[in-house]
């Protein structure tokens, strides 16, 4: 992108220094650039075309998802001495199965913000599936923009398939949630209120986080927060009384800033969060006390109030999913292992073994 693209509006003064657009895009879009021009060079056409595309979705969670997992397929395609403007069909192949093994990125601790270094588990299939779309979607940005000229090399490459009620998240159940909310209660006003917005609310964390202390309000008679959800929208949300009672508890007067703060005052951010359950679930004796994340919450408040009885259209509505079947299958989900035919199986094989058991002992059958 160039800056001689910059045209005053009629009878305007130019400016005596012209602007830059690139100052207006987002963060996201920024770093990587930034990233991409530290690898290619200044001059090189791809740092503008990647921070163009990443800055073209409304989403920032989506924003800063596709620029991650473009730097994968950039640094892949750097070490392989191959420049991604240029890759073939061959080379995009080569990539999707070497995902298969690759370690993922995961934060580096005690890191820079935002640092991330390749050392977590391999991609999992649908991982693997959204990384190949994402560079897809760069590539159809490209020739969309006229910007390249061949076809995108992602187009025919084949994608794990996906069982669309299969999520690697562990769920808890509703007792299991009960403990980690008493857990939170007892570990600070912060805590509770934050753990009752996510499965309560059934909210997205970067939803959460994003939130101001101005957005809460007051609509029709019911206490509500204001906040952004998945595709850019703004949503009003309902906060039912425990939740309300919990926020006002934990801001204790406080009126503007981010809804959640650290003890500096600065947003609370992600990374903290996910530390803070899995504090919670140690505290709690939960089994998934090393893999919880906010995620797991969210998933389970959707779950526990289908399995409660509420409608499944206000149960889609409130957790902001398009299509009631994504709302349904965290139901089938649940009960694919709720009722699970070797239940029975095992129940008769331990009756069986208990009375044979019985059997054994000296005396047995004498009276």
């Amino acid at each position: 992108m160039s800056t001689d693209l910059v045209i005053p509006a009629a009878g305007a003064v130019a400016p005596a220094t012209p602007l830059d657009p690139r100052d207006d895009w987002p963060e996201e879009a920024r770093r990587l650039r930034e990233d991409l021009a530290a690898e290619w060079g200044e001059d090189d056409l791809l740092p503008d075309l990647a921070g163009a595309w990443v800055a073209h979705y409304r989403s920032s969670n989506t924003r800063k998802t596709y620029a991650r997992h473009f730097r994968v397929w950039g640094r892949y395609c750097a070490e392989r001495g191959h420049h991604p403007l240029a890759a073939v069909p061959a080379l995009a192949d080569a990539f999707a199965r070497h995902l298969e093994a690759a370690p993922t990125l995961v934060r580096v601790r005690g890191g820079a913000r935002g640092e991330l270094a390749p050392t977590g588990e391999p991609y999992s299939d649908a991982a693997r599936a959204n990384v190949l779309s994402a560079n897809s979607s760069f590539y159809s940005h490209a020739v969309r923009t006229k910007a390249l000229k061949v076809g995108d090399p992602f187009a025919d490459v084949l994608r794990p398939a996906i069982d669309p009620d299969h999520s690697a998240t562990e769920g808890l159940t509703p007792e299991e949630n009960l403990r980690l909310v008493e857990a939170a209660r007892a570990l600070s006003k912060r805590a509770y209120a934050l753990v009752l917005c996510l499965y309560v609310l059934f909210l997205r964390v970067d939803s959460l986080l994003a939130a101001d202390v101005a957005d809460l309000g007051y609509d029709r008679g019911h206490h509500v927060l204001r906040v952004r959800v998945k595709g850019g929208k703004v949503k009003r949300k309902a906060v039912p009384p425990i939740v309300w009672h919990a926020l006002t508890d934990y801001l204790d007067g406080r009126a503007s800033g981010p809804l959640f703060v650290t003890r500096s005052g600065a947003r609370l951010r992600e990374p903290e969060v996910w530390k803070m359950l899995r504090r919670l679930a140690r505290r709690a004796d939960l089994p998934q006390a090393d893999s919880i994340h906010p995620h797991v919450l969210r998933g389970d408040g959707i779950t526990d109030a289908l399995e409660a009885g509420d409608k499944l259209e206000d149960v889609q509505d409130a957790a902001d999913h398009r299509d009631p079947r994504t709302t349904q299958r965290y139901n089938r989900r649940r009960n694919r292992l709720e009722r699970h035919p070797g239940h029975g199986l095992a129940a008769r094989l331990a009756d069986h073994l208990a009375d044979a058991a019985d059997q054994e002992r000296p005396g047995a059958g004498c009276r």
